[in-house]
Formats: C-alpha cells, structure tokens, sequence
C-alpha cells in the first residue's frame, strides 16, 4: 500500500473516530500530546508521511490498532461487526495478561487456567491459545516495556512475527525466520497484535 492511500485511509480514519467517539480534534490533541497543527495538517491532507509515533498515538488515543488505522476503514469494519450476521454478534475473545517475569511459569497451563488467574484483555476476532505478554523489558527496535503483545502460543511455520525467548540472554526477542536451534531458544508463540503503551 502506498504512502499516500495510508496517509488518506488514516486521514477519514480519524476523522470517522472523532466523530463515533463523541470526540473533538482539541480533545484529541490534548489527549494525546500531539499538536494542534499535527492533526490539523493530517486531516488537510498536508502531510504524506505521518510519522509511526504520531500514528501511535493517535491509535492509543482511539483505542485501536495501530497497524489497522493506515490500512481498515474502520466505518465499514465497525458497521460489519455490529450488523447481524449468521454468527450473530461475535463475542470478544477474553485473553490472560501474563507478565513478562512469569511467562516461562505459565506456558504449560491451560489458558482457561491463565484467564482465571491474570487480569483480562479482549481481543475481538477468531482466537484460540491467545495470551498477551505484558512487556517488563524493551525489546530492542521494537517494543518498551508497558507494551502488550497478543501471542497465538505455541510454535508456528509461517513468516509472521514470533515472540521468542533466548534462554542465554534470558531475553524476549521478535524473529520472522524459522526457529531451528530449540536448545538454545524457546517459541512463545505468533504475534497477532501489538498495543503500545504509548
């Protein structure tokens, strides 16, 4: 997708979140410490490369993802996801919040068991072996502590982002490659979702 057509899907993006929120730009701007002439430059369309931090922000603000604000119109995903379909209304999926320090301790219970002894988020999509790993240490280039990443456990084959655990370094690490040595690093599980503390 090209900057532009993010830089326009995140521009009626804010606008529709502004308006179904109750919100204003003001409220946004002091909300989010963004300045005035920030937002106001994106919703005039002044701006092409709306930097990561800014979208972040933003998307905290709203309470969504940040990867969906450049790239779903939300309108249309939020009249889809309260219309009736043959489903009926999906229910939000409830996810154990595990902090980073107890991980290793929890990935052999059952996550009915984790739900029923951590705090709860919600993730809302098809979800099964969901946790979300409440970061205590940066991972670097990519996350700080505070952050939250969604984690299908267990270990996958695919190219998406895995949240691994070098038991040398006894750190969090994020890998698109295959994990080979299991001696030397152990697989949390694939990231779904990331939600930044901001």
């Amino acid at each position: 997708m090209y900057k532009k057509e993010k830089t326009e899907k995140l521009k009626s993006n804010i606008k529709y979140l502004i308006k179904s929120r109750g919100e204003t730009r003001l409220s946004l701007c002091n909300s989010s410490g963004l300045t005035r002439t920030t937002i106001y430059n994106i919703l005039e369309g002044k701006v092409v490369n709306v930097q990561q931090s800014t979208i972040r922000k933003i998307s905290d603000f709203f309470g969504v993802s940040y990867k969906e604000i450049e790239t779903v119109d939300f309108e249309e995903k939020e009249i889809i996801e309260s219309s009736v379909s043959l489903q009926g209304n999906m229910n939000p999926a409830a996810v154990p919040i595990i902090k980073e320090s107890l991980l290793f301790q929890s990935l052999d219970k059952r996550i009915g068991e984790l739900a029923a002894t951590h705090p709860l988020t919600y993730y809302f999509g098809t979800a099964c072996n969901l946790i979300a790993v409440l970061l205590e240490n940066e991972i670097v280039g990519m996350n700080e502590p505070g952050d939250l990443l969604i984690v299908k456990k267990g270990s996958s084959s695919g190219e998406k982002e895995k949240l691994i655990y070098d038991k040398i370094t006894k750190k969090l690490l994020v890998t698109c490659e295959s994990v080979l040595d299991l001696d030397a690093v152990s697989v949390v599980g694939e990231i779904i979702e990331e939600r930044f503390n901001g």
